[in-house]
């Protein structure tokens, strides 16, 4: 239950436990990556230093339940009552298309600096595709430039390296939850950055008007909880659309969340927002284009980074 409360994955023990848990000062519950868990909680590794082996324990259902999947995937011929996976976002309804385009002559394409290092940001030129591509789809009122695009290989990589350089080890970011689980791997397992989390209630309370609704007044408190217990909060996490909960947050919705980031900046409060399934969603082609920052004016444009998953 202490490993659910820190990783924000939930499940394990009871209620009571997890009130237990709340009611812990912060420093208590959020601690360091070194300090969060007894070593003699948990089987060590002697070849894994202290972080390698709590890297270890990292390891839930989840990878469970992918490990078996790969050992007995459904196949409507050849293995009828094999697994089928709903727990990975995955482009799997796109290979016929995808096949198809990667298969053409124009891609069998092999040049010197392909085989070498690039710009540690990326290769300009999939940066300048990058910016292109967003700027049509999302209906970008000016056109976004290249030199404000980095590539890396996932999100994960990216919730790591802005953690890194975002905040110092043990200072912290601001998240509500339920929130997807593999954010706290990049965060705080590699970038030794704690978590804060605003509570998303199942039911409608307060001046909420749907379950799980994410509203200033539950980012506040949060904040100045942490806060008065010492913990310093370097930035802001927002997932839109939602991961796990789907849902989508209106413009005003975002403003104010933005507007709210805005107003902490005194105490160097950034936003990293993480849109990325933003292509993906069922929707109107204009509301999915709204999901993207890039279609309305910024609060405050240079302390907002924006992520974006390619293989979504």
């Amino acid at each position: 239950q202490a490993l659910s409360e820190i990783a924000g994955m939930g499940g394990g023990g009871g209620s009571g436990d997890l009130q237990e848990l709340r009611a812990r000062p912060l420093a208590e519950r959020r601690v360091d990556m070194h300090g969060f868990c007894n070593p003699r909680d948990f089987q060590r590794s002697p070849y894994l230093s202290a972080r390698g082996n709590i890297a270890n324990i990292f390891r839930g259902s989840s990878e469970e339940g992918y490990k078996a999947y790969h050992a007995d995937k459904y196949d409507e011929d050849k293995n009828p009552n094999g697994i089928i996976n709903f727990g990975t976002s995955e482009n799997k309804l796109c290979f016929d298309l995808m096949s198809k385009r990667l298969t053409q002559t124009d891609m069998n394409l092999m040049e010197p600096p392909l085989l070498q290092y690039p710009d540690w940001k990326g290769h300009m030129f999939l940066r300048e595709e990058v910016a292109r591509f967003l700027t049509y789809y999302c209906k970008a009122p000016a056109p976004l430039k290249a030199e404000n695009v980095i590539v890396l290989n996932g999100c994960g990589s990216l919730f790591s390296a802005l953690a890194t350089v975002l905040c110092d080890p043990g200072e912290a970011v601001l998240i509500a939850t339920p929130f997807y689980g593999g954010i706290t791997q990049g965060v705080f397992l590699y970038g030794n950055v704690k978590l804060v989390y605003a509570y998303l209630d199942s039911k409608v309370t307060g001046t909420s008007t749907r379950p799980f609704q994410l509203t200033v007044e539950k980012l506040e408190k949060a904040l100045q909880d942490a806060r008065a217990e010492g913990v310093t909060v370097r930035a802001l996490i927002l997932l839109n659309p939602q991961n796990p909960l789907g849902d989508i947050y209106s413009l005003s919705e975002l403003r104010d969340y933005l507007e709210f980031a805005k107003r902490e900046c005194k105490f160097d409060l950034l936003v990293v927002l993480a849109n990325t399934i933003v292509l993906c969603c069922f929707a109107p082609m204009t509301l999915t284009a709204h999901l993207h920052p890039s279609t309305y004016r910024l609060p405050d444009p240079q302390r907002t980074h924006v992520m974006w998953g390619i293989s979504k």
